[in-house]
């Protein structure tokens, strides 16, 4: 890397449902709601910031974990794009799932959770050395605080640099409290901007 190329890779994942075999469109609201987060974060940080939105095949997690395929390729392809510089994740709902599974490759480098679904315990696939940061409203009623409140609080015990951000009476879609939402994770690729400044490089 050189001082005028990147300094962070991100990788964002929309969200989705427990269970549909309807393919997966760049359309969908799950899509249209994380559009906003790429396109500030590449308005903001044009040269120091390589940033791809993931399409799925399918639009349901299901019993065989469908996303998962589609998103680690997507992971495979950033990483051949900027070589050497760590990736970031920034996952909604089932986003957040998919991204927790990601995070056991030693090329992420952070996870931002924006109301995650996490299932069954999936924060324990994060790796250690990951920094995390799981925002969720306390309205939420599709998925829930506590148990990201919960997550956040085991990888805490367990050594990781983990926060959890609670948004008072905010719910799933993140409709609400927008601003705070966008911010949080325009400062989350800002900290990993500012990390890179004294890490080495990173395994392609």
């Amino acid at each position: 890397m050189t001082s005028h190329g990147p300094a962070a890779a991100v990788l964002v994942l929309p969200g989705g449902t427990d269970v549909s075999r309807e393919p997966f469109s760049w359309r969908s609201p799950s899509a249209l709601r994380m559009y906003p987060f790429a396109a500030s974060i590449a308005l903001r940080h044009p040269r120091r910031v390589r940033v791809r939105q993931v399409a799925y095949d399918l639009y349901g997690w299901n019993d065989d974990a469908a996303p998962l395929a589609p998103a680690w390729a997507a992971l495979e392809r950033l990483a051949a794009a900027a070589p050497g510089v760590p990736i970031h994740l920034i996952g909604h709902s089932m986003g957040g799932r998919v991204a927790a599974h990601l995070a056991a490759d030693p090329r992420v480098h952070g996870v931002l959770a924006l109301a995650p679904w996490w299932q069954h315990a999936d924060w324990r696939h994060i790796r250690d050395g990951v920094r995390v940061v799981a925002m969720h409203g306390t309205a939420d009623t599709r998925t829930y605080a506590s148990r990201t409140e919960k997550g956040i609080d085991e990888l805490r015990a367990r050594g990781v640099d983990a926060t959890y951000i609670p948004v008072p009476d905010g719910g799933h879609a993140m409709l609400d409290h927008v601003l705070d939402w966008q911010r949080t994770a325009l400062d989350f690729v800002g900290a990993a901007i500012a990390d890179r400044a004294t890490a080495g490089p990173v395994s392609p």
